[in-house]
């Protein structure tokens, strides 16, 4: 797939767009195109809202996801960039250019060990394999999955407090980093909010149908029990999405214990298990 960076944009007189499988709308072309042109006037603020319209117009589009992103590290907003090349990631999981980026943001927010799990995913016939060696070296991590504290010390805020202004929230679960994830039932999507109380999409797909509750296990997998799709989906810290047990009647609550997933389903009055593979 076709794409360029901010860098070579600026030094090309034609506007272009990656050819796609789906023809891109003609407003997510101007709105991109426009985005463009405001980065080329230092307008960086307006550039990125003409980007993340083209993403509303099309939400596969690619380069417009690129471009916010890189708009986004070069003003050093770390963490939104990071969330923005996911969600390519999540569209095509073997672009390695973009997960050479992930690791190298994660770095950067000085999450090692998500940035240890990019890095493992670079195979050695990748052009960023020796970069991505680099950076592990740089950070000091093995290029290996790290092997995750039993107990680590938890970062979630433990005194009384609300969080407010959640849309439809329905299930909820929490990592070992202090952060929380809420899923919301009529947007089909699954919040994230930081310690800091930065709230961002973890990640909205249309494999998400209705979720109602959410767990977590030891190594930062999430499950979500989609109630309106019959299924469970396992997402991995990441943000990749796979459906992990499905024909289900109207799966309800979750519960993991171990290597052990519980779910209560509502339609069969039945609590069924699953093994998980972590």
């Amino acid at each position: 797939m076709f794409k360029k960076s901010l860098a070579v944009i600026l030094l090309s007189c034609a506007l272009t767009v990656s050819a796609m499988a789906v023809e891109v709308p003609m407003d997510a072309k101007l709105d991109y195109n426009q985005g463009i042109d405001f980065y080329k006037l230092g307008m960086y603020e307006r550039a990125m809202e003409s980007f993340r319209s083209a993403i509303r117009t099309f939400p596969d589009y690619i380069d417009a996801y690129y471009n916010l992103g890189t708009v986004l590290e070069y003003l050093k907003n770390y963490s939104e960039a990071l969330t923005v090349f996911k969600q390519i990631y999540l569209r095509n999981p073997n672009d390695y250019e973009v997960i050479y980026k992930l690791a190298n943001l994660s770095a950067k927010l000085e999450d090692y060990t998500n940035s240890a799990q990019y890095i493992a995913l670079i195979p050695p016939a990748s052009e960023y394999y020796k970069s991505a060696q680099t950076l592990a070296e740089s950070i000091k991590v093995s290029t290996t999955l790290p092997v995750q504290q039993s107990n680590p010390q938890s970062k979630i805020a433990t005194h009384t407090g609300i969080y407010e202004n959640v849309l439809s929230p329905t299930g909820v679960t929490t990592d070992k980093n202090g952060n929380i994830y809420v899923a919301t039932f009529s947007d089909n999507s699954i919040i994230k909010i930081t310690p800091d109380n930065k709230r961002i999409v973890f990640l909205k797909s249309d494999k998400i149908k209705g979720p109602i509750s959410l767990a977590s296990d030891d190594i930062g997998n999430i499950y979500v029990s989609n109630y309106s799709a019959n299924n469970v989906l396992k997402i991995t810290p990441q943000g990749v999405a796979t459906v992990l047990v499905d024909k289900l009647d109207k799966p309800y609550g979750l519960h993991v214990d171990g290597n052990m997933l519980f779910i209560t389903c509502q339609g069969s009055n039945s609590i069924y298990r699953q093994k998980i593979n972590r």
